[in-house]
């Protein structure tokens, strides 16, 4: 089964293509603005998305353009408006097609299933989830055999290290905070937890770096959090 991801601002709309999409035997993720569509990308496995253009916090371009910086599942851009420019901005940005609302929800799961079959038939789902492996220059973590490399050399780390390298990973560049890492790897929420998010990372880098004191891949932003650099 297919996961597809939701994203308008508009409750309704989502509602409704859900109820649709559903029927078709997809299984529907939903999200109302850029930044929580990100935050889902991150916890689920996505194979499509559906992002409207205009959102509050994050809109559908800026969160395109986010998105195709780590992967590369099919989106498909929905928009109120109708000139030719908003459509030549989606494209160019990353996005794989375009439909303008208000739409028919017919050919809306007709764009769907084509994006899809498109996308399984060139390879790149296989390539994407079914090996689930993320990298970042010699460091190589595996998802489903949830082993970790670094040059070819197994690391032995415990699962709570893995879920936060797992979440480094899947956002490389992006800075998280350390009550973001308690919050998604521990999954509860975070009060006074920097001492324990700190011993996970030390941790961490003393297994996956030459010299944990000059990181290569595990790097601190002052004052902001931690990030898992593009390599």
């Amino acid at each position: 089964m297919y996961n597809i991801l939701v994203v308008d601002d508009d409750k309704e709309i989502v509602e409704s293509i859900e109820i649709y999409l559903k029927n078709e035997g997809f299984n529907i993720f939903k999200a109302y603005n850029g930044i929580e569509a990100l935050e889902i990308l991150v916890e689920k496995e996505i194979h499509l998305i559906l992002m409207d253009i205009m959102m509050p916090k994050l809109d559908g371009i800026k969160a395109t353009i986010k998105i195709r910086e780590e992967k590369n599942i099919p989106i498909i851009l929905v928009s109120a408006k109708s000139e030719d420019t908003d459509k030549i901005i989606g494209l160019n940005i990353g996005a794989d097609d375009y439909i303008t609302k208000p739409f028919n929800l017919l050919e809306l799961i007709a764009r769907v299933k084509s994006n899809l079959r498109r996308y399984v038939t060139l390879g790149n789902y296989d390539n994407n989830f079914n090996k689930d492996i993320l990298k970042s220059g010699g460091l190589e973590l595996n998802i489903s055999t949830k082993e970790v490399k670094v040059d070819g050399e197994i690391v032995k780390i415990t699962p709570i290290e893995f879920k936060i390298l797992k979440l480094l990973l899947s956002n490389k560049g992006r800075v998280f905070s350390i009550d973001e890492i308690y919050e998604k790897v521990w999954n509860e929420e975070s009060f006074n937890v920097e001492n324990t998010v700190a011993v996970h990372i030390r941790r961490i880098r003393e297994k996956i770096e030459i010299n944990p004191k000059e990181p290569r891949y595990l790097k601190v932003v002052w004052g902001v959090g931690y990030k898992i650099e593009k390599l």
